[in-house]
């Protein structure tokens, strides 16, 4: 298999930003990732590929990166008649773009290919439409099959599903369930589930580019306002806007290049999908199917593994992720995250970032956030929420929803020059 680098990424700061267009998020990350890869333009890209979920929400239903691009072709920063696929899939969306970027320089079609996400979810007084926009994660033709999945699975957990009773997003009842379910099976614990919370808002207080940049105690966390038994809103993903981007190239291309632009580029080691399914609680989940992909395809195992950024829409899902990633014993990692072994200064941190409870979740830039604090965190340029030898690194992403599962999840692993 051919090596395929990346040798720039892009993030903006999320958070909520009402003032600003998909037109100025795109820009502003796509100029971001060009200096970030050491280039005046993009007279090199052969390709891109455009992630979004919810601009249908504001107008703009189809050819949606075309439009954002528009402006840039036109002042000549990106290179006319490049072909330009738009990507959606829930969460999961900037990472089947980078699927998307990676396959085109492995298999030959480009040299350097682009994978972007571009994001808003705070529609400034219409809650009914960032509502509309977290609707499309599930299915919306046959509603009535997921109402008996929860309804059962409810019932099992001690925790009876009531789709109307939180009145936000289903998507949080159903990380509760999960969570509730894994409570009584296994015996992990809220305060576990508050550890998780309150050690990636630590790292989101390090990190400049983070929506929420303040630390919350364990207690805090457990105090804060009731979302979902056991979740409270400091163990949620917030709602923002925000963009992410990375550029993937060749080993010839980037053989082309200055030493100081070889030196920081990242190695592509592995990037696997794989899809969800209605499964039963105790069934392990697509992200171990894609992580077992990924690790076969890397010729690595978990040991191999540094550093870490899973999707964390609740902090419950990095105990549950560290179980399927293979890091802790099922049922273990209440205990395994307890033991700070995934904080910062541990063996193994996880979402240095801030994860996507502080660093924030503009869905469809989100799995490409990951990219790049990975990135960040393998040069060594992360400051003071930087990792010590980090060499190898993985990204767990997931998006929408069928039952207990992500309707699909990427995992990828890469590695640094050092």
């Amino acid at each position: 298999m051919k090596d395929v680098y990346i040798i720039g990424t892009g993030c903006t700061a999320f958070g909520k930003r009402p003032g600003d267009s998909f037109k100025d998020l795109t820009r502003e990350v796509y100029l971001d990732v060009l200096r970030d890869a050491g280039l005046d333009n993009g007279d090199d890209i052969d390709m891109a590929w455009f992630g979004n979920c919810g601009m249908g929400t504001f107008g703009q239903r189809n050819i949606r990166g075309q439009v954002c691009f528009t402006p840039l072709v036109r002042e000549g920063l990106f290179p006319e008649r490049v072909g330009m696929i738009n990507v959606e899939g829930g969460c999961a969306t900037a990472s089947m773009a980078l699927n998307g970027a990676w396959k085109d320089v492995l298999s030959g079609q480009a040299q350097v290919s682009l994978a972007i996400g571009v994001e808003k979810t705070f529609v400034q007084g219409d809650a009914a439409g960032t509502q509309e926009i977290f609707d499309g994660g599930i299915d919306q033709l046959d509603p009535e099959e997921w109402h008996a999945y929860y309804a059962k699975r409810g019932e099992e957990a001690g925790k009876p599903f009531d789709a109307k009773a939180g009145g936000g997003t289903v998507f949080m009842d159903t990380y509760a369930m999960q969570a509730a379910w894994h409570m009584k099976t296994h015996g992990t614990t809220q305060r576990q589930i508050a550890i998780a919370a309150s050690k990636n808002h630590h790292h989101g207080s390090l990190n400049p580019k983070a929506q929420y940049q303040f630390e919350c105690s364990v207690d805090e966390v457990l105090a804060d306002r009731p979302v979902s038994f056991p979740l409270t809103r400091a163990m949620c993903a917030p709602i923002g806007d925000g963009a992410a981007a990375a550029l993937v190239c060749s080993e010839d291309y980037l053989r082309a290049q200055p030493k100081t632009v070889q030196e920081r580029a990242v190695k592509i080691r592995a990037s696997a999908l794989s899809g969800g399914k209605y499964r039963e609680p105790s069934e392990p989940s697509l992200s171990r199917i894609a992580a077992q992909k990924a690790y076969a395809a890397a010729g690595l195992s978990p040991d191999d593994i540094d550093i870490v950024e899973v999707h964390d829409a609740s902090a419950f899902s990095e105990i549950y992720q560290a179980e399927m990633l293979g890091f802790a014993q099922d049922g273990k990692g209440g205990a395994y995250i307890e033991s700070g072994a995934t904080a910062l200064g541990g063996a193994r941190p996880i979402n240095l970032s801030g994860g996507l409870v502080s660093k924030g979740h503009p869905v469809g830039a989100t799995g490409l956030s990951m990219i790049h604090e990975l990135a960040v965190q393998l040069r060594g340029e992360a400051g003071p929420r930087q990792a010590k030898n980090a060499r190898i690194a993985m990204a767990e992403n997931g998006g929408g929803v069928i039952g207990f599962d992500e309707a699909a999840c990427s995992v990828v692993i890469l590695e640094g020059a050092g």
